[in-house]
């Protein structure tokens, strides 16, 4: 439940505070006196966005901070899964400063509007006076009746099926209208890929004929280099073995006398040795250079052919071709699986449908048995606010339509009057008539979803005297089991409340300051004689108040 609202430098409030208890609390005061700031204020800690045209002061900073006991409504995990300080007595925090950036802090740990606002969703549930014309909203029908049925968690299952079921259905329509790209270029691509893969190309291969070419072209001038080089390596009189022979010998003849001569000859030997395999290499060289037009032909046209395919596919490589030809391959392969690749996800989504349908039919047949409770808590709760030949009646048909909360389409229509037919909620019913209903409808609900508080701001809109009497003691009733908190111009529904509040404004240093403040016993008969008969209260009107209260 809400324990404490403080408020600082928002709007006409300068710094005010103010503590509440269980039960029903209720919040008086005169048209345009700071009702409407207060809640917008408290809207700040729920969550709600807000800029620095709400700064009374637009030098200092906005505050305002708001303590909830929280300790029985089971919130441990949620404040584990947010990295959050569990605290019986927990604190939120909002700061707007002059720059119009805002900061959020629950039990002093920074945190972002969307937890605040998924955090105040399971603490209290604020009704303005706006929200009446939610009754014709087919959404918040629904939510009516979910909530009855227990729907809550059947739904979010049903979501998760539905975001998965439409991520499928976007995913086969990418796919068919890739097949039908594809199966424009599939012949094309199809014959550039078999065009490579018949040139069975080879990474390196177009280097090592360009060299090859460039041999044979030279064969003539190659022949004869290496026939004068074995010549001048084994020419009897002056080759360079025979001179090296020479020298060999008469090195070894004076080895023995000095390290020094012998380490010459042993280079001598390594140089013989070494010039000897450079003299073979050279015979089998010049043995094997042969000149083969046939093979020249072989390789001008297999270089011919690569470069045609570079050209054709403005590249410069044998490895870009090859990396052409593996996307080709892809294309190809994608193309001829393509139908195979449908058919599957074709069965995926028909499977998540499946599982959809049956999760829809539960949801429905959940509401189906809600209906019936649902009317008789509404018409029993109307009957006792004076609307008791009203009638209500809720059309739940199936579709083959995939909505965010299940397949079916709802109608819940309404009957005011003995003899009159039904019709549309807004346009049946008066504007006290839409009060009592949606007062009504919050009751039932309270049961159900056990929100620690509710506020009700000005619900009693339109409606006067006994009915107010009686929406005020349903209101009694429903904060036995949860904190209520109501905004209201009615003095009946005033003086249902265990505590009174009073919204003024009043002059301070030329300015006008909203302030808050509990009313006492006698100031309360006086607030409540003032609803009833406005500012100059008579004798009677504090003897009504009196009664009202008593």
């Amino acid at each position: 439940m809400l324990v404490a609202l403080s408020i600082k430098n928002y709007a006409l409030i300068e710094n005010l505070s103010v503590n509440f208890k269980d039960k029903l609390s209720i919040i008086t005061g005169e048209t345009g006196a700071g009702k409407s700031i207060l809640l917008g204020a408290l809207g700040l800690v729920l969550g709600k966005r807000a800029d620095s045209t709400t700064l009374k002061d637009t030098t200092k900073k906005c505050i305002v901070e708001a303590q909830f006991s929280i300790t029985d409504y089971h919130l441990e995990i949620f404040f584990e899964e947010h990295d959050i300080d569990f605290e019986a007595v927990t604190i939120i925090r909002r700061e707007i400063l002059p720059s119009g950036k805002s900061r959020a802090f629950i039990n002093d740990t920074p945190t972002t509007l969307s937890v605040l606002q998924l955090l105040s969703e399971k603490l209290i549930d604020i009704h303005s006076q706006h929200q009446t014309l939610q009754l014709a909203d087919v959404n918040f029908q629904f939510y009516i009746l979910d909530t009855l049925a227990n729907n809550a968690t059947k739904i979010a299952s049903y979501s998760k099926g539905l975001k998965l079921y439409n991520t499928l259905k976007k995913e086969l329509k990418e796919l068919l209208i890739n097949q039908q790209k594809a199966q424009q270029n599939f012949e094309y691509n199809s014959h550039l890929y078999k065009e490579l893969l018949q040139a069975k190309l080879v990474n390196g291969e177009q280097e090592e004929i360009e060299q090859n070419l460039d041999k044979l072209n030279n064969i003539e001038s190659i022949k004869l280099n290496l026939s004068e080089a074995e010549n001048s390596a084994f020419n009897e009189e002056i080759g360079l073995l025979e001179l090296l022979n020479s020298i060999s010998s008469k090195m070894e003849q004076i080895s023995s006398y000095s390290n020094e001569y012998k380490k010459l000859y042993d280079r001598i030997l390594s140089v013989k040795i070494e010039v000897d395999d450079i003299a073979n290499e050279l015979v089998y060289l010049n043995e094997n250079v042969n000149f083969e037009p046939s093979e020249l032909e072989k390789l001008n046209n297999r270089l011919q052919l690569i470069y045609n395919l570079e050209q054709k596919h403005l590249v410069k490589t044998v490895s870009e071709l090859l990396e052409i030809q593996s996307k080709l391959e892809k294309k190809v392969s994608s193309m001829e699986n393509s139908a195979t690749i449908i058919s599957e996800k074709e069965e995926e989504i028909n499977t998540v449908a499946d599982k959809l349908d049956n999760l829809a039919n539960t949801i429905s047949n959940f509401r189906q048995k809600a209906i019936p409770i649902f009317i008789k808590k509404m018409e029993d709760k109307l009957s006792n606010l004076g609307m008791e030949n009203t009638r209500l009646k809720c059309n739940l048909s199936k579709t083959d339509q995939y909505y965010l909360n299940g397949k079916d389409e709802l109608q819940l229509l309404i009957s005011a009057n003995k003899g009159l037919n039904f019709g549309a909620l807004q346009k049946i019913a008066s504007g006290g008539e839409l009060s009592r209903i949606m007062l009504s409808v919050k009751a039932i609900l309270s049961d159900y979803l056990k929100l620690p508080t509710i506020i009700f701001d000005e619900i009693d809109s339109g409606v006067s005297g006994t009915i107010s009497q009686k929406m005020g003691k349903i209101m009694l009733e429903m904060s036995e089991n949860m904190q209520v908190i109501a905004i209201t111009h009615l003095p009946q529904i005033a003086a249902k409340g265990l505590q009174h509040y009073k919204v003024f404004k009043e002059d301070v240093d030329n300015q006008v300051i909203t302030q808050l403040k509990e009313l006492k016993s006698e100031e309360r008969i006086v607030e409540i004689a003032e609803m009833l008969s406005g500012k100059d209260t008579s004798t009677t009107a504090i003897e009504h108040a009196k009664q009202l209260l008593n």
